[in-house]
């Protein structure tokens, strides 16, 4: 264990987490109920419906639960848009997640409380560096995460998420599909070797489950010998070996519910431990271990785009109807194909 690793154990870095909805990127204490109240108002008077990802301000999520909008992983997101007879989808999450409900719901209107909240993967996936890599392949399927462009989705024949990629690439093998995959190596990893399916991998990581480091899991476990662990596959391969479960933002909250297992070590973005502590106010949650905090560390267990979604932001946007995603026609049309495989599978 080196001495970076060993003083984090003693830090907040590894802080039990319960339930509480004014976090570090939250206004004053005083000034969020009249911030909630104006923006309820304004999702009313515009026919708006506030969808929001686990990782966002708790404060998000708990005003998209009272207002019946939306709180969910990434696939559900992308779902809740098609059902809604809201005139307006308010995409509380990054820019890949606007450009879904919009390409899956071309006659709304699709806002954001910010247009500059991207993600390591998408920017780590250029359209053309992947088309010039999936031309290598021709005979191959292209699956692509949903944490990537309008432009990678319009290349590819499928779109998955964390939730359902498994289950995507297993019902491919079995069909004797070749695969592309990208952006997600660590995923794209963990996939194959769970499949054995023949996958071509590109090459890029999140910033956020990257960061999450084998050792201080180790050290973490030794501290809490009866605590499950909990990771998500966007992490490095040394710590998935480690989880007692792997699994999608959605099946880790859902693994949390494992009756006589109240401690639980949580590998992925610190944003989810809002609805763990809220589900299970009974049971106690550490923030898996990474490199450090400040200086030495790209992420801290928390991914800065999604960190850039605020109540302030979110009440202007509403104010000037504003930020507004728009995608090209024919890349919307294109890329509808692979993302109606991605809702409609398992229907």
């Amino acid at each position: 264990m080196n001495d970076t690793a060993t003083n984090l154990v003693s830090s907040d870095l590894f802080r039990k987490h319960k339930l509480r909805l004014i976090n570090d990127r939250s206004v004053p204490a005083d000034q969020v109920k009249i911030l909630k109240s104006s923006i309820k108002k304004l999702l009313i008077k515009n026919n708006a419906t506030l969808i929001a990802h686990y990782y966002v301000d708790p404060n998000i999520q708990s005003l998209a639960e009272e207002l019946n909008g939306c709180v969910s992983d990434s696939l559900e997101m992308a779902k809740f848009g098609q059902t809604t007879d809201a005139e307006v989808l308010v995409i509380a999450g990054v820019k890949f997640m606007g450009e879904t409900a919009k390409i899956l719901n071309p006659e709304k209107k699709v806002i954001m409380p910010t247009l500059e909240a991207t993600c390591s993967l998408d920017l780590g996936c250029p359209a053309k560096e992947f088309k010039a890599f999936c031309d290598q392949y021709p005979d191959r399927e292209i699956v692509v995460y949903a944490n990537t462009s309008a432009e990678v989705k319009a290349m590819a024949d499928w779109v998955v998420t964390s939730s359902i990629a498994l289950e995507v690439v297993e019902h491919l093998d079995q069909e004797g599909k070749k695969i592309v995959w990208g952006p997600d190596k660590h995923l794209g990893a963990y996939i194959k070797k769970e499949t054995g399916a023949d996958m071509i991998l590109w090459d890029a990581a999140c910033i956020v489950h990257d960061e999450f480091k084998y050792e201080g899991m180790l050290k973490m476990k030794s501290l809490h010998p009866d605590a499950k662990i909990l990771v998500h596959p966007e992490s490095p391969e040394n710590v998935v070996s480690l989880a007692d479960m792997v699994g999608s933002t959605s099946q880790i909250i859902n693994a949390a519910a494992e009756e006589g297992i109240n401690k639980f070590i949580v590998a992925t973005d610190k944003g989810i431990f809002y609805q763990l502590a809220k589900k299970y106010p009974n049971k106690e949650f550490y923030e898996a271990p990474t490199a450090g905090e400040g200086a030495t560390c790209k992420s801290c267990s928390q991914c800065p785009w999604m960190g850039m979604n605020s109540l302030k932001n979110l009440e202007m946007v509403l104010i000037n109807m504003n930020n507004e995603i728009i995608v090209d026609k024919e890349v919307a049309k294109l890329a509808q194909r692979s993302l109606f495989r991605m809702t409609n599978f398992k229907k």
